[in-house]
């Protein structure tokens, strides 16, 4: 075998790490900060599920810095429902963005779920908190165009790994509203 190729077949120990190494789940997380019930920020009894304080967010614009928020703070509840509403250029996308954990702010406070999120947060515990604990619905389809909308619908649920395929399908299909269009599974 060539003094270059990674994979000695006559080395056993070379081997056997190969071997143990497919063994290991991949973990698309790992590394990600799991926030212990201890580790909470919000209390219990406490009933924001996202709470925002003087959150700003600033782009960069070449050299320039534009502000698009400006001490934002905000408590939102279980079951509130919460509307954004203001002109263009508002800030309004920005905020989204922030609260569903695809961008980060500039400065402030924030917290979804328990878990504390900063200008430092890593993008692992971020993709953590959208799988595990969010929603996030598009204005535009974001639809993998090689998967049917089913396997869309299942796609969290396999990525999080907590259901067998039959338990996931039954439950993509009971939250799938494609049978009120009369569309249904074969």
């Amino acid at each position: 075998m060539a003094p270059h190729d990674p994979v000695d077949e006559e080395n056993p120990s070379t081997k056997e790490r190969d071997e143990e190494n497919e063994k290991k789940e991949y973990d698309p997380y790992q590394g990600a900060k799991v926030v212990k019930e201890e580790d909470a920020i919000l209390s219990a009894d406490d009933d924001a599920i996202t709470r925002i304080r003087n959150v700003h967010k600033t782009y960069l614009l070449g050299v320039e810095g534009v502000p698009a928020l400006r001490g934002v703070t905000l408590d939102i509840k279980r079951g509130d429902f919460v509307v954004l509403l203001g002109q263009s250029g508002g800030g309004k996308t920005s905020l989204l963005n922030i609260i569903g954990t695809i961008d980060k702010p500039t400065k402030g406070e924030i917290v979804i779920c328990g878990t504390r999120v900063t200008s430092r947060t890593s993008d692992k515990t971020l993709a953590y908190i959208r799988l595990a604990k969010l929603g996030f619905v598009f204005q535009t389809f974001n639809l993998l165009s090689s998967m049917t909308a089913l396997e869309n619908v299942e796609m969290p649920m396999i990525l999080k790994a907590s259901l067998s395929p039959a338990e996931r399908r039954a439950r993509a299909k009971s939250k799938c509203c494609l049978p009120a269009f009369s569309i249904y599974f074969y």
